[in-house]
């Protein structure tokens, strides 16, 4: 039985949007006949750095092992009884010390500081229980020193799931870093070696195929997905009432973006009679602890109450298909561009509501929505007055909609359930275990540029 060590910073009780995947992951690889151990960090740490879901546990295999690493984020600690004169009277000059701190180890901001203890937990795992394979889930990207120590060290196979991708910016759309930069040449010999690479989309695995010719046939798109049920209750609009529009999800988004949304939102219910009588709903994670506080979308929805708005907390993982029942619309709010898809897409498109779009005009997350029949195109720019136009077409979709519409909008979003996407990639991983080694394989320290840091 093959024994697969996961390291999953994020793993569920994790309140983190790829808590999902990293969950399906695990379990799909214990249904495949696997032993699997994960590795990530307490939960006390994610209470601190964004929040906790324990129903997020609920349904991990019991045969997973789960490995807490006592790892943690001093840098959001709210409690100010902790800190040094220094960080008590030049914040600024702490913060910048402490990047440039924890980039020694390994070239990532936050999380450099963590290599050692990653690579410790993946060796000492491997000497209790050896390893046929190690899967990192990136970020944090510092996960993928502790792949690369074990390989190095005891010839342990490892794959990448970049998720979205380290050398790219997924947001604007550029280049991260060169091939030559220290991250670059971490990235190049990580990814020239490992046996699989998953990536979210197709415009990302691109991007790796023209950057690393040599593992194109490695890479594969392994697409986020749904987790509701094949078909959930929903409610029958009442326009006497008014209708509800709701999203659900993390603050991913700029804060001119929300901005422009609530103006179009109070805009939209001056000239729409039914939108004036609506509530928009914004639920899910807004910041956490010291953030929470602070969080200037917060108190940017705070300040359009009066206008309907709503901000109701985050939603516990069972809970989400009961939130989606009780609302008429889904608002689809992202940043980025081509690269970006999205989790949240497929479970909205799930639901078999109509969905308004505000996001740029070339969003990877088009290629999905194209075709649901229930869906409101993203303005020509994010503009209030366009998106005020959005909210009455999309209220005009809600109120017409009828059984056949919302059928084929179920029919259009059922290949995305996330057992489908991703079934068939972590066969194919598991399966690789059987590949012929490559030639580079015999000696990692003989394929690994000599200037590259340890």
């Amino acid at each position: 039985m093959p024994h697969v060590i996961y390291v999953a910073i994020g793993f569920p009780p994790a309140a983190k949007s790829s808590a999902h995947r990293m969950k399906a992951t695990a379990n799909l690889l214990c249904e495949q006949g696997c032993d699997v151990t994960v590795v990530t960090i307490s939960a006390e740490s994610w209470l601190r750095e964004y929040g906790l879901d324990p129903t997020l546990s609920d349904d991990v295999n019991p045969r997973i092992r789960v490995v807490e690493l006592d790892l943690s984020r001093d840098d959001v600690d709210p409690d100010i009884r902790k800190y040094g004169w220094f960080r008590a009277r030049h914040p600024k000059r702490w913060i910048k010390h402490r990047r440039r701190r924890e980039q020694r180890p390994f070239p990532e901001p936050v999380f450099g500081a963590w290599r050692r203890a990653l690579e410790q937990a993946v060796l000492d795992i491997h000497d209790a229980q050896p390893a046929s394979l190690v899967l990192v889930s990136a970020v944090p990207y510092t996960g993928l020193a502790a792949a690369w120590k074990l390989w190095k060290k005891r010839g342990v196979h490892y794959a990448v799931d970049f998720r979205d991708a380290w050398s790219l910016d997924v947001i604007g759309g550029g280049e991260a870093f060169p091939v030559r930069s220290r991250r670059g040449r971490w990235e190049k010999k990580v990814v020239e070696h490992a046996t699989r690479i998953w990536c979210v989309n197709e415009p990302i695995r691109n991007h790796y195929a023209r950057r690393y010719p040599a593992v194109a046939e490695r890479l594969r798109v392994v697409r986020n997905g749904s987790d509701l049920p094949p078909t959930m209750q929903v409610r029958r609009p009442d326009p006497e009432t008014g209708l509800t529009f709701g999203y659900l999800g993390t603050a991913a988004f700029p804060i001119h973006y929300l901005w422009n949304v609530l103006e179009g939102w109070r805009l939209a219910r001056t000239s729409a009679p039914v939108l004036a009588r609506s509530q928009l709903v914004f639920r899910g994670h807004f910041g956490w602890q010291a953030a929470d506080m602070v969080d200037s979308r917060r108190a940017l929805l705070g300040k359009f109450a009066s206008e309907g708005v709503v901000f109701g907390g985050p939603v516990a993982r069972v809970d989400v298909a009961t939130t989606y029942a009780e609302w008429d619309a889904l608002l689809f709010l992202i940043s980025g561009g081509p690269y970006m898809t999205s989790g949240k897409v497929y479970e909205y498109m799930a639901t078999g509501l109509p969905i308004m779009s505000v996001h740029e005009g070339d969003h990877g997350a088009l290629e999905v929505l194209r075709g649901y029949p229930l869906w409101t195109p993203p303005p020509a720019k994010i503009a209030a007055d366009l998106l005020a136009k959005s909210f009455a077409a999309t209220a005009r979709t809600v109120l017409s909609t009828t059984e056949e519409q919302r059928e084929a909008a179920l029919v259009h979003a059922s290949p995305y359930q996330r057992k489908t996407q991703m079934a068939p990639a972590v066969c194919d991983l598991i399966e690789s275990l059987d590949d012929p080694p490559r030639m580079a394989d015999h000696n990692p320290d003989a394929a690994t540029n000599a200037s590259i840091p340890r």
